[in-house]
């Protein structure tokens, strides 16, 4: 530790000592300086004495000569010139004032504001061709997604469109031409056997898991149940699963629009006379 110490003031002395060597050498429109004896003996074993009355045999500093070089400048006379005409100059040229620069400021600063959410909402509201969740989504051939409830067990989930598409039998399309409202919407799934329903229970917005021992669908919130085909059973629902418009193309593609919500079917709708095949996910609920 002492030995550090005495480092640093050793490179604090050091420090002192150049900084007082370049102050002293430096110049000032007033300084004259001086030069050392070293460089003044050096000069004069140089200097040759001219001729008697010749002021070059003078020896000036380097400094004098300096200032005698900027006073001949000085002393110059500068030939006559044509007066030109005076022109006010314009005050936009010379400068901004104080309280203009803050105004402008201000000002800049809304606009560019204004503009970035002006363009952020056109963005926004822009319509995209992007796919997902809002756009018509081509679930997949209907041979493919029937394998695919079969697969789940009798439920087929489609993350991108947050729906989940069963089955529908087409014994029950009779009584859906009679008791759905927006049968005409959804026609075509129907007739190929499948339904397309909302996620989400139209109780207060949680998602509508399925049962695999009840086969239905029972919502973990308040107790919602509804059959395969999304038509309510019991809880507090006020209507059964809400569901999209579905086209079936020529190639056989289902199309689900998920834009467009329809409002599941009344309460007491039951198309397929489906009742639960196995013990309840959720108990408790009843019938309202």
């Amino acid at each position: 530790m002492t030995w550090l110490i005495a480092g640093i003031a050793v490179l604090a002395v050091l420090a002192l000592i150049v900084m007082f060597v370049s102050l002293r050498g430096q110049d000032s429109e007033t300084a004259f300086g001086q030069l050392s004896n070293e460089a003044v003996s050096r000069d004069r074993s140089k200097f040759t004495p001219a001729a008697e009355g010749d002021s070059s045999s003078v020896i000036r500093t380097g400094k004098e000569v300096e200032l005698a070089a900027k006073t001949d400048r000085s002393l110059a006379t500068v030939g006559p010139s044509t007066p030109v005409a005076y022109v006010p100059p314009d005050a936009e040229t010379i400068g901004v004032a104080r309280r203009q620069f803050l105004n402008r400021g201000i000002i800049a600063m809304f606009g560019l504001g204004l503009s970035s959410f002006g363009a952020a909402c056109i963005a926004f509201l822009w319509p995209t061709g992007a796919s997902g969740f809002g756009s018509v989504i081509n679930v997949g051939k209907i041979n493919d997604i029937q394998a695919g409830i079969k697969a789940g067990g009798g439920f087929f989930y489609v993350p991108e469109g947050r729906m989940w598409v069963t089955e529908y039998p087409s014994t029950a399309i009779e009584k859906a031409v009679d008791q759905y409202g927006f049968y005409d919407q959804v026609s075509d799934g129907l007739s190929a056997g499948v339904v397309a329903l909302y996620q989400t229970c139209p109780h207060l917005g949680c998602r509508v898991p399925e049962c695999a021992t009840s086969q239905w669908f029972e919502c973990p919130c308040h107790g919602s149940q509804y059959n395969r085909v999304g038509e309510k059973k019991g809880g507090p629902a006020p209507r059964g699963m809400d569901r999209f418009p579905m086209v079936v193309t020529a190639g056989n593609d289902l199309l689900v629009n998920t834009g467009s919500v329809i409002q599941g079917p009344a309460i007491g709708t039951n198309t397929t006379g489906q009742e639960a095949e196995g013990p309840n996910c959720i108990s408790g609920a009843e019938e309202h």
